[in-house]
């Protein structure tokens, strides 16, 4: 609870002209220092970044493992590809099926080994419940032609902790590259899961 206190009140630090203008009192800053994992600057995604730091989860820790920048990062790559058209195989950067979209995306970071196709994502990448899944994470559908099992994939753009549903990122074989809602019928009847890269 105390960490969740300090937190709040840099983030009335953060947002007060003072900070800015570099007037914080020498104890505040060491405060700061200590847990840059939280104070990292939010880009373009503020208006739709989570606030699920402030529900308890069960938990007192923060997860300091979860890497904002990297996050933001991801998603400044994704969303810079909206409006790219589908086309099945195809891995980029001009065009995108599902897997295709999310294996190039996550490689302009660095990270090479996700896997090719979704289902192989689905196997590869870390096992995370709904009620922990965070913007970055990998989600996973049916398709219509997969039956049960993994047909579809998509990144995660912001999640309601409360709801636990989430907007998501994905190369759609009839609009292309747009994000989603998981409470569009379509998803919401189709979920499997969710896995994490970082």
């Amino acid at each position: 609870m105390t960490k969740r206190i300090v937190l709040c009140a840099l983030l009335i630090l953060l947002a007060s002209g003072d900070f800015a203008s570099g007037k914080v009192k020498r104890t505040a800053k060491k405060k700061i220092q200590k847990t840059t994992a939280v104070a990292q600057p939010q880009e373009r995604y503020d208006e739709i970044d989570n606030f699920d730091f402030l529900y308890d989860n069960g938990t007192d820790e923060l997860n300091l493992d979860y890497d904002i920048v990297a996050v933001n990062s991801l998603l400044d790559e994704a969303m810079s590809h909206l409006g790219a058209r589908y086309r099945s195989g195809s891995k980029g950067p001009r065009t995108f099926d599902c897997s295709g979209f999310t294996s190039y995306v996550y490689k302009q970071l660095g990270q090479t080994n996700i896997g090719c196709s979704s289902r192989e994502q689905y196997a590869r990448n870390l096992p995370v419940s709904r009620s922990e899944m965070k913007r970055g994470d990998l989600v996973f559908f049916t398709s219509p032609n997969s039956g049960r099992n993994v047909g579809h994939v998509g990144i995660v753009v912001d999640v309601d902790p409360i709801t636990q549903t989430f907007n998501f990122i994905h190369a759609s074989s009839k609009e292309g590259v747009k994000i989603s809602n998981s409470s569009d019928g379509f998803y919401a009847r189709r979920f499997i899961g969710v896995r994490r890269v970082f």
